[in-house]
């Protein structure tokens, strides 16, 4: 029983990636036929993450409440009723309004079922949830890809990816026994009391340098992904295609990365794997910097800083209930997706504004900063977190 629902529950967090690489995949073709400026993809980005910043700080209540099991489905459907949406959108404003649910689902799901998996599964499911969540962030674009490529448009793109999110409702609905017969046999069901308060959460002992600790990790994540392709270009005189092959890297590290980390989480613990991924990062990003006009330098540079950063998210989350109490787990992890979506949202667009009125040369002293402060603040909760 508790093998189906973990399978259910990879399922879901395929369907939690599927979504999060579309907007980028369809924009080019999007916003030329819906005739607005290339900038609005921003704005529908920040009004999705307002949304999941908000479903993860009201999560300790709604999943109290509701079960994660059922928190999940209807996620699910909230994701899927907004890429149905997109699909028969033809304006910048219905766009914008349909984000709104995207949002609240993805946020819902996300924090939920890190808790969920916190509290029940090792190290290693940790490992394979996230690494799940990079199978369902790959295959999307592919499916926008054919269905721009075939003469279907975007819009088919956005409906056949809203097609597998029904379906895997359905499935989330029909799971939804699994749930309470796993509760039921387990004694270490989820905590149905009272929800914390905001202030209530960020009093417990470490939690703000947990929280500094996330936001600087998705820092330097999103900030290195997003662009590392314009450095490379940029800085090192890449062509746009070599630089754009190398940015790719990132992505694939994380994603192998997280696979391979689940055959070597428990034995290592989560601390040894935050502390040795953030170090490899580190090393990446180094190596990167130093590696002058040699495209394989900075090639495995970047490989080596995805590989790094791969087990960093997962351990943070899989560690929240030994140092903050199982009690306690969902409110704090509802507050780290939060501020991981702070710290995705806000700090590539600050390095950009850094890169324009300075030098994109600043680049990689940008990342080092996020990966030692993430390095100080991880290693603050260590000494403070529970025995």
């Amino acid at each position: 029983m508790v093998s189906i629902l973990l399978a259910v529950i990879y399922l879901a967090f395929i369907s939690l990636g599927l979504p999060d690489s579309l907007l980028g995949s369809a924009w080019p073709v999007m916003y030329r036929e819906l005739e607005i400026p290339i900038s609005c993809a921003g704005i529908i980005s920040m009004i999705i993450s307002g949304g999941t910043m908000i479903s993860s700080l009201c999560s300790d209540r709604v999943t109290r409440k509701m079960g994660t099991g059922l928190v999940t489905a209807v996620s699910v459907a909230l994701t899927a009723g907004a890429l149905a949406g997109f699909s028969v959108s033809g304006s910048f404003a219905v766009l914008c309004l349909c984000a709104i649910p995207y949002g609240l689902g993805a946020g819902a799901i996300d924090a939920a079922l890190n808790n969920y998996v916190a509290l029940h599964y090792n190290s290693r499911q940790m490992s394979w949830l996230h690494c799940f969540w990079g199978v369902g962030a790959s295959v999307s674009p592919y499916i926008m890809g054919y269905a721009i490529s075939a003469g279907h448009g975007w819009r088919n793109g956005y409906r056949m990816v809203s097609v597998v999110q029904m379906l895997l409702t359905v499935v989330l609905f029909l799971a939804l026994p699994l749930w309470k017969k796993t509760a039921a046999a387990s004694p270490e069901e989820e905590e149905k009391g009272a929800p914390l308060k905001f202030s209530e959460i960020l009093r417990l002992r470490g939690v703000v340098p947990v929280l500094l600790a996330f936001l600087s990790y998705c820092a330097f994540e999103s900030t290195c992904g997003l662009w590392s392709s314009s450095w490379l270009a940029g800085e090192r005189g890449m062509d746009g295609g070599t630089a754009a092959a190398a940015a790719s890297l990132f992505y694939l590290g994380i994603t192998s990365g997280r696979f391979l980390s689940g055959f070597i989480a428990d034995r290592a613990g989560d601390v040894r794997m935050i502390r040795g991924g953030l170090l490899l990062a580190l090393s990446g990003v180094l190596l990167t910097a130093l590696s002058g006009g040699s495209s394989l330098m900075a090639q495995a540079g970047l490989l080596a800083a995805g590989l790094g950063a791969a087990p960093v998210y997962p351990s943070i989350i899989h560690s929240t209930p030994r140092n903050f109490g199982r009690e306690n787990s969902q409110a704090v992890i509802g507050m780290q997706m939060a501020v991981a979506y702070v710290g995705s949202t806000l700090m590539p667009p600050l390095f950009g504004l850094i890169a324009e009125r300075i030098t994109l040369g600043v680049y990689p002293v940008y990342l080092t900063f996020f990966l030692v402060a993430a390095l100080l603040m991880s290693e603050r909760v260590n000494k403070s977190s529970r025995p």
